[in-house]
């Protein structure tokens, strides 16, 4: 099953983790101090405070923000080429994109499937050629089967 970055709803994604963790709902009400209404509002909901998906993610030992992250790597426009000068900031600066082991897998699953040609994936994701070629070698099935 290949996991959809592109439309997330964080609702249903923590519920999975729910269900496949086995948490129990008591316990979930007594850590996020709530009740159970609220819990099944937050099932529902396609996205949630980030104070909220802190304690999720601690409470289902799930890391609910690289989700957001990989959409970021996955989708978000490219940078300007010819950028004027940067204004120092005082938040932190990612220089370099990490992509977690299942976005290799979508990306190595959209070259073997053929739905997308390598090319495609460098243009729609901007993902360099060379990492491309070095993930189909060390992840593909093809290689690797």
């Amino acid at each position: 099953m290949k996991f959809d970055y592109k439309e997330i709803h964080i609702g249903s994604i923590i519920k999975t983790r729910v269900e496949d963790t086995g948490t129990d709902l008591e316990r979930i009400c007594k850590f996020l101090k709530t009740t159970k209404d609220k819990i099944e509002e937050m099932y529902q909901s396609k996205s949630l405070d980030s104070d909220i998906l802190m304690r999720w993610s601690k409470l289902l030992e799930y890391d609910f923000f690289r989700i957001y992250s990989q959409h970021l790597i996955l989708y978000a426009p490219p940078s300007k080429v010819d950028k004027q000068v940067e204004k120092k900031s005082q938040l932190p600066n990612f220089r370099k994109s990490i992509y977690t082991r299942e976005v290799i897998d979508f990306i190595v699953e959209l070259i073997e499937t053929e739905e997308k040609t390598m090319p495609q994936i460098v243009k729609e994701y901007r993902i360099p050629k060379s990492t491309l070629h070095r993930w189909t070698k060390k992840y593909g099935n093809l290689n690797n089967g």
